[in-house]
């Protein structure tokens, strides 16, 4: 491997044109340098410096060395500059539902990380199950929850109304079996539903199942089944509030973070600050 300290004192010689100049330049002895560029010639097994040449001159080897000893020092200090690079080094795992991860929430993420150069956003969307095992495990730093009741951990809470959804043009009367458009199992509203039909003595059958919000709005839309979910994620749907159901009691939405203070704790606060105008604005509709 070649010592980037010799390559750097041979390129400094091709360019000034005497190792005098070359030693100047690089601030260090003319001795020290003959011993440097001696060095280098050792490794290589050839001359690269005709020094009887005034101004001295490259041997063959030595031109032929000196365009691929630029670009490795070249190299070396794009290296050095990338590791030195603090932007995006300090990750902050960030965890909550689809319906939270909103414009508004993705505005204060950007306008954060202009602030903070050094922080990486990891952000993670999905059942609460999993976000509440991934959060007591300590592999997300920030979650925001939706749950029955929240811990006593819990920076603040929500509540959030719910309702049961279908199709805009769905019949009046109820299908039996009731089909249902559900999260996998571990989503909140799943085994809510189940007791409320059972309660009601209907049969079910899950007609529809996915992880993804979105996907669960579009399959009731086009009149796969009825669901449960927050009032505020139906809005701009083609889908109406099933009016033979009494309302459901709210759930709550809980922010929790692992830290109070530093760029973590700093963000938390930012983010209860867009749960707190969400939440604000739905009790106001």
């Amino acid at each position: 491997m070649l010592d980037p300290r010799l390559l750097r004192a041979f390129v400094a010689i091709a360019d000034a044109g005497s190792f005098t100049a070359a030693a100047d330049r690089l601030h260090m002895t003319q001795s020290t340098m003959s011993q440097q560029i001696a060095r280098l010639e050792e490794m290589i097994g050839r001359d690269l410096i005709d020094r009887a040449a005034r101004p001295v001159r490259l041997t063959v080897t030595g031109e032929r060395l000196l365009g691929h000893a630029r670009r490795i020092l070249a190299l070396q200090s794009e290296a050095l500059a990338l590791v030195a690079e603090t932007s995006g080094t300090t990750s902050v795992r960030i965890g909550m539902p689809d319906d939270i991860a909103t414009p508004e929430m993705a505005r204060v993420f950007a306008t954060f990380t202009k602030r903070h150069k050094e922080a990486r956003l990891d952000v993670t969307t999905g059942l609460r199950s999993d976000l509440t095992r991934r959060y007591r495990a300590g592999e997300l730093d920030i979650v925001v929850l939706k749950e029955d009741t929240p811990n006593a951990d819990a920076w603040a809470s929500f509540e959030e109304p719910i309702a049961w959804f279908t199709a805009m043009d769905a019949a009046a009367d109820l299908p039996d079996p009731v089909p249902l458009v559900t999260f996998p199992t571990g989503g909140l509203y799943r085994d809510a539903m189940f007791e409320r039909l059972e309660r009601e003595r209907r049969r079910w059958y899950v007609a529809f199942t996915s992880a993804s919000l979105r996907n669960v709005l579009m399959a009731i839309e086009a009149g796969l089944g009825l669901s449960m979910l927050p009032i505020d994620a139906a809005r701009g749907w083609r889908i109406k509030p099933l009016a033979e159901f009494a309302p459901e009691p709210p759930v709550v939405a809980s922010l929790y973070s692992w830290e109070r203070g530093g760029i973590v704790g700093e963000l938390a606060t930012e983010v209860l600050d867009i749960l707190r105008k969400h939440f604000a604005y739905d009790q106001a509709l």
